[in-house]
């Protein structure tokens, strides 16, 4: 069974810019401190460089509650799949919904182009359980990571 997203008032997502990246950095690290911390991974040095790496403000969208800033994603299309490279919902808005809003509106995106949706989790993240509750199936496993992925649904195109 597939967990279905409740709806949530105030929740938006808008584009992202070039100038957001301070303020998307330090959203991520406080989102994934305590999981780099379990692991003994933690580096914001670290966290600038991957998410410097990733940061693709054309696929990026702000998650807004009420206006104010509590997240962000990052959904990358691919020729076969689209990648979520990011997802983080800042501590103070974990545990509301917000996350299983989100990723339910990406999933009916990629649902309506007919593509799989892939992502990747850190070991021992509490993020793992949130991905397997939404469809997700572990494909692979790394280091440090594991590595999910979400089939294409919906009708399948026309030829």
């Amino acid at each position: 069974m597939v967990y279905q997203a409740r709806n949530i008032e105030g929740i938006t997502l808008t584009p992202a810019g070039e100038d957001d990246f301070d303020a998307l950095l330090a959203l991520r690290m406080a989102a994934m401190r305590e999981s780099l911390e379990k692991v003994g991974r933690f580096d914001p040095q670290r966290a600038r460089e991957r998410l410097s790496r990733g940061y693709l403000p054309a696929y990026t969208r702000h998650i807004l509650k009420d206006g104010e800033l509590v997240g962000f994603v990052v959904v990358v299309p691919r020729e076969h799949d689209w990648l979520i490279d990011h997802l983080y919902i800042h501590p103070s808005g974990q545990a509301q919904g917000i996350g299983s809003w989100v990723l339910a509106k990406v999933l009916r995106e990629a649902d309506a182009q007919h593509k799989a949706v892939s992502v990747t989790a850190l070991k021992h993240s509490d993020a793992n359980r949130f991905y397997l509750r939404h469809g997700f199936v572990l494909q692979a496993e790394g280091e440090w990571d594991l590595y999910y992925l979400r089939s294409a649904r919906g009708a399948a195109p026309k030829a």
